[in-house]
């Protein structure tokens, strides 16, 4: 296993200060996560990146990739309906392009708030947070970059477009190959039986009897399921990829319209201003541009040439739903950011809490912020 090395006392205490002016609640979290809730998160792609553990005969874990989902759990479990947390800590995942598996540090701050909360200025104060917390590394080659999952939605609202196909690229906003593979479809026909007969016929009952129904298909094809997932969940994903399927394609016109809002990549000024040209006077995008022009205003402090706005901005977890932002340095490139977060409202709701919770955090990876560090 690599493991990144020890970053300088003088250089962690920086970083460490500067996200404790956040005045939050230091946290830990236990370092085996459950497999199927992050894989539920991320999509199965996400498998290959985790350490997955199992006892024989039990059920799959891995090893936390971060600690966001399980600091989100222990406020719920917790019963308060507001929190700031701060943590640090060991994190694991393999390594992209076959470097193999990577242990290395995270330092991070959440923020939960009733639905009364103020979000736009806790979305300055965590984006702010994670830029100081970057730079106190000592990288004079850092750029923040802006994106916003809420603003996709908005877009794809003020198209007009049928309810389940709007709802299918909300759904895969923040991963490209997904949205890449729906744009390709744009003006062709929908499929007579997309999805497959076991889906169609899973489609007609209720959850329960989908799964007798699927258990009953293994037992007698004699398939022993792997993964940790169980025959309810299963059915229930191949009812939802049959729906997607069956969902009408793009019109060659609105596919055209969206890839000109994912090409966006400009100074945030500008780049808002690209939005507006796109859309017109849509009401359904009014509310969330009206909030960039206060995020922006927040943000005042952070040199405009340091900032990029490029709504197409995503994570590896699609648990995302409003702002995203990365730290990124020149030499480590867009798949190494220093630090990175934004909003996720919607999670909470999806592991148990309040409908109406808010929720945005960040993280930053110290050895990635050092100057003469990661390289």
């Amino acid at each position: 296993m690599r493991v990144e090395p020890a970053v300088p006392p003088e250089a962690m205490a920086a970083i460490r200060q500067s996200l404790a002016a956040v005045g939050a609640r230091a946290v830990d979290a236990p370092i085996l996560q459950p497999l199927n809730l992050l894989l539920d998160l991320a999509g199965e792609a996400m498998r290959a990146r985790l350490f997955v553990v199992q006892a024989e005969g039990g059920v799959e874990a891995c090893l936390r990739p971060d600690f966001t989902v399980a600091v989100a759990r222990q406020h719920i479990d917790s019963g308060a309906t507001a929190g700031r947390y701060i943590y640090e800590g060991p994190a694991f995942r393999s390594a992209p392009e076959g470097e193999g598996p990577e242990e290395f540090v995270q330092l991070g701050v959440e923020l939960f708030a009733p639905a009364s909360g103020r979000t736009v200025e806790a979305d300055v104060e965590i984006a702010s947070l994670a830029w100081r917390a970057a730079a106190a590394g000592g990288r004079d080659d850092l750029t923040l970059w802006l994106g916003d999952v809420g603003l996709f939605s908005a877009f794809i609202a003020s198209l007009g477009l049928p309810d389940a196909l709007a709802a299918r690229l909300k759904r895969v906003a923040g991963r490209p190959r997904l949205l890449g593979a729906e744009l390709a479809r744009a003006g062709e026909a929908t499929p007579a039986r997309a999805g497959g007969q076991l889906a169609a016929m899973l489609s007609g009952l209720p959850q329960g009897e989908a799964a007798m129904m699927l258990e009953e298909v293994w037992a007698l094809a004699g398939v022993e399921p792997v993964g940790g997932r169980g025959p309810g969940e299963i059915a229930a994903r191949l009812v939802r990829r049959a729906a997607a399927a069956q969902a009408p394609a793009l019109t060659n016109a609105q596919a055209a319209a969206i890839c000109d809002f994912m090409a966006i990549c400009e100074a945030p000024a500008p780049g808002l201003a690209k939005v507006r040209t796109l859309t017109g006077s849509a009401p359904a995008l009014e509310s969330a541009l009206e909030d960039w022009t206060q995020r922006l205003a927040g943000l005042a402090d952070i040199p405009a040439e340091r900032m990029r706005f490029s709504p197409a901005l995503g994570h590896a977890f699609d648990y995302y739903d409003g702002l995203t932002f990365e730290v990124r340095s020149a030499v480590l490139g867009t798949e190494r950011p220093v630090a990175s977060g934004g909003r996720y409202d919607g999670l909470l709701t999806r592991l148990g809490g309040a409908s109406d919770a808010r929720a945005v955090g960040c993280v930053v990876r110290p050895w990635r912020a050092l100057a003469g560090g990661e390289a």
